[in-house]
């Protein structure tokens, strides 16, 4: 029950928060020009041709896909200037694919692709010393090498809980930034959006099949978001080490129960072996007796945990104060849900199934060397 309920809440939450990232800005998949990843640049970036379209528009379980320019550059306002991140977005494309819009501190995301407004992380608005409503220029090099700048307006300020993102993002429409970049209508990347985590894999390949451009990749949430993936595996193989230790306890205090079980029936043994009962026949009696109780063990540990994760599915434990923060800062939903996912329950069960027929060999062991005499006389 515990061990099923360990792994019910890490896998769960590895999955909400997942969901929560790829929905939030990166999209559960990416395409991008070979290399982009590794070393981003505005020079690995493509144009959206119709055929690109219509195979994301067909493809199966996407919901939505949105072309974006992603660059760095320069905000000033007054004496005040700072480092930026420069994100050219489709306000219509990402409402079909991410939830950045929704991260709202003050003011309110714009709604038209051509306009010159742009929103700020919070944190970059404090540093700039401006406010919503002013105006301010971003430089940047463009594609061609030349410098370009604009003025733009403040409406909004976002909050991501990440700090790279609050300090540095600024995101505008994508005329102004194919202007401002010098793009002439190509994208950095397109983000995609999935109806579930299952259906990576499946439209991963399915995509990686069909592109029209040999030089555009296909990449996954886990290869978008290396640090994420890397801290859930950190904290998994936490986890695992945890399960190790609860499984060895298991399997000490099924040993102890077997043996117990065994020495006190020597006796027994010991008139069944006297009377001619062989001796596998009371070895293969101590291990299915093993099996049976392990067998109704693992069933209700399995039912009862059922109902445990069932209801943390439902109703996720949510953290505040510090937590919270902490887990923003490592860029995590503050949250802790559970899941009713089959393969947890599966592979807890066997485990705990091999670990009782393990754990019952030394007692059978002793059996397969009792003697009837000695087993007559043992007290």
């Amino acid at each position: 029950m515990v061990s099923v309920a360990m792994r019910g809440f890490q896998k769960g939450t590895y999955a909400v928060n997942i969901r929560y990232a790829a929905k939030l800005f990166s999209g559960y998949l990416e395409i991008q020009k070979d290399g982009f990843q590794e070393n981003p640049s505005l020079r690995k970036s493509f144009l959206v041709s119709d055929s690109l379209k219509k195979l994301l528009a067909s493809a199966p379980s996407v919901i939505g896909f949105a072309p974006r320019i992603s660059g760095s550059g320069l905000i000033s306002f007054k004496n005040s200037s700072q480092g930026a991140v420069i994100f050219g977005v489709s306000p219509k494309a990402e409402e079909r694919t991410s939830t950045f819009m929704k991260r709202i501190k003050d003011g309110k995301f714009f709604t038209r692709e051509n306009s010159y407004n742009i929103v700020v992380g919070f944190k970059l608005l404090e540093n700039l010393h401006a406010h919503i409503g002013d105006m301010v220029v971003v430089l940047a090099q463009g594609l061609d090498g030349s410098m370009g700048n604009l003025k733009f307006k403040i409406v909004g300020t976002s909050r991501f809980g990440n700090p790279q993102m609050d300090e540095m993002a600024v995101f505008m429409g994508r005329p102004a930034a194919d202007e401002l970049l010098a793009m002439y209508g190509r994208v950095n990347l397109i983000a995609i959006n999935l109806k579930s985590l299952a259906d990576i894999p499946d439209v991963k390949e399915y995509l990686k099949a069909r592109l029209p451009q040999k030089d555009l990749k296909v990449l996954d949430w886990s290869e978008v978001m290396p640090d994420m993936k890397q801290s859930i595996e950190l904290d998994n193989i936490g986890g695992i080490l945890d399960l190790s230790i609860l499984i060895l306890i298991v399997a000490f205090g099924i040993l102890n129960t077997v043996l117990m079980s065994v020495t006190e029936r020597f006796n027994e043994f010991g008139i069944s072996l006297s009377i001619g009962m062989p001796q596998s026949k009371l070895v293969l009696t101590v291990l299915l007796e093993t099996g049976f109780l392990a067998l109704l063990g693992i069933i209700l540990g399995d039912v009862l945990a059922y109902g445990i994760n069932y209801y943390f599915m439902n109703y996720p434990i949510h953290f505040g104060s510090e937590i919270q923060k902490l887990y923003e800062i490592y860029g995590f939903l503050p949250v802790m849900k559970s899941t009713v996912r089959f393969s947890i329950f599966f592979n807890s069960s066997i485990i705990i199934l091999i670990v009782s027929v393990v754990a019952a060999i030394y007692p059978a062991y002793k059996v397969y060397k009792l003697e009837p005499l000695k087993g007559i006389r043992y007290t």
